[in-house]
């Protein structure tokens, strides 16, 4: 099943096409879809969901990130049709990126730990505003590299810093991480969602994290495909039916 590409799919040919080498996960001599980064045998194009969004998504990775294919910031660029990905850089910001933050259509919300943060820019809501549209931006690195970008990036300064109380521990499977409640960028970007009023939207990206998961690792471990799972039953009302083949 043919996708248009993502913009985290756009941002990893771009670097490819530079030249950048895409680095060697655990797996990397078995063969991967190019669409889903799941290994063929489990490939997750055919559970690509499709729903209507008022909110958009910023991603800003690191160079890495891009490539790695356990990263889930690739599965809310899926989900959100409005969805842009920028490589991160302290001294030379994408100017794209920056047009972005300021195109008056938006209003972006940087997501971080409001405990790192003056209170006076912090918020848990989103203000659902007729004029402007939620925009999230997402640091997709690992804990340590989302800090230094969010230190070192001063033109997040003027925006307000969109803090989230998660109810629940991260089902994030994929890579360890030092603390337990840390969600990864897909639950997040789906709580965002959800405050945002795009319900069916965050349903679908909880939904397919876990379906991705569970193809990513059962791939990984070498277990026969198993798509009647809850998860998969979730993600079903989401996934675009088959159009009928018009008579000749």
């Amino acid at each position: 099943m043919n996708h248009a590409p993502n913009a985290v799919a756009r941002l990893r040919d771009q670097r490819e096409d530079e030249g950048i080498k895409p680095i060697q996960a655990r797996g990397f001599r078995s063969e991967r879809c190019r669409d889903c980064r799941v290994i063929i045998s489990h490939c997750l194009c055919a559970w690509r969901p499709s729903v209507e969004t008022r909110s958009g998504v910023c991603l800003i990775m690191t160079g890495k990130e891009v490539f790695k294919p356990s990263n889930t910031g690739w599965l809310i660029a899926d989900v959100v049709r409005d969805n842009h990905a920028f490589i991160w850089s302290r001294t030379e910001p994408d100017r794209r990126m920056l047009a972005l933050l300021n195109d008056p259509q938006w209003q972006p919300y940087l997501v971080f730990p409001g405990e790192y943060v003056e209170p006076s820019r912090v918020t848990n809501s989103v203000a659902l505003d007729s004029s402007k549209r939620p925009l999230f931006i997402l640091l997709d690195a690992t804990w340590t590299e989302a800090r230094k970008i969010f230190r070192k990036s001063p033109y997040f300064d003027r925006l307000p810093i969109l803090s989230l109380l998660p109810d629940k521990l991260s089902r994030y499977r994929l890579r360890r991480s030092t603390r337990s409640e840390h969600l990864c960028t897909a639950e997040v970007a789906a709580l965002c969602l959800e405050l945002a009023g795009d319900r069916d939207a965050a349903s679908a990206l909880d939904a397919y994290f876990d379906v991705f998961s569970q193809h990513y690792l059962g791939a990984k471990q070498q277990l026969e495909m198993n798509q009647s799972t809850p998860a998969h039953a979730e993600l079903l009302p989401y996934i675009p039916k088959p159009q009928p083949e018009l008579a000749q």
